[in-house]
């Protein structure tokens, strides 16, 4: 696995897991950076990014933990972010199914790093399921949290 200091291009485009944004929503560990980033991508800065599997996973994780209400007004706020919601089309979608044959990480997080991986854009997470993916698939990862070895 790869993180931002192994990156030969300079970065200017990432992409957020729903760890990364459900951190920031929390205030949990993580959300300085996930908050730097936002404040960044307003003044255009950087770009980031997020799948719209991504976006049903905070959705269906707050609304589990808060109820419905909640949810909708969680969907408000990140619609007011400097976020670019990527759909799931079928080149992300194949390769989304690719990484999975190839990593054992749950199929969701599988569309975050596909993302990454065809933007080649460095995905934001604190999720240790990421730690899993091998370093041939050429996913950079920012961590959020500091990874237990």
């Amino acid at each position: 696995m790869q993180n931002e200091e192994n990156r030969t291009l300079p970065i200017n485009e990432y992409i957020l897991d729903s760890y990364a944004l459900l951190a920031y929503f929390e205030a949990e560990e993580g959300s300085a950076r996930v908050k730097e980033l936002l404040i960044a991508a307003k003044a255009r800065k950087c770009e980031l990014y997020m799948c719209v599997v991504n976006l049903g996973e905070v959705m269906y994780i707050v609304e589990r933990e808060r109820g419905l209400s909640a949810a909708q007004d969680t969907l408000i706020r990140i619609d007011e972010l400097p976020i670019h919601i990527i759909n799931a089309d079928r080149t992300v979608t194949l390769a989304a199914a690719h990484l999975k044959m190839d990593c054992p990480i749950a199929y969701a997080d599988c569309f975050a790093a596909a993302v990454a991986q065809l933007r080649n854009a460095a995905l934001v997470t604190g999720d240790p399921e990421f730690s899993k993916i091998k370093a041939e698939c050429k996913i950079h990862i920012e961590w959020l949290a500091k990874q237990k070895e």
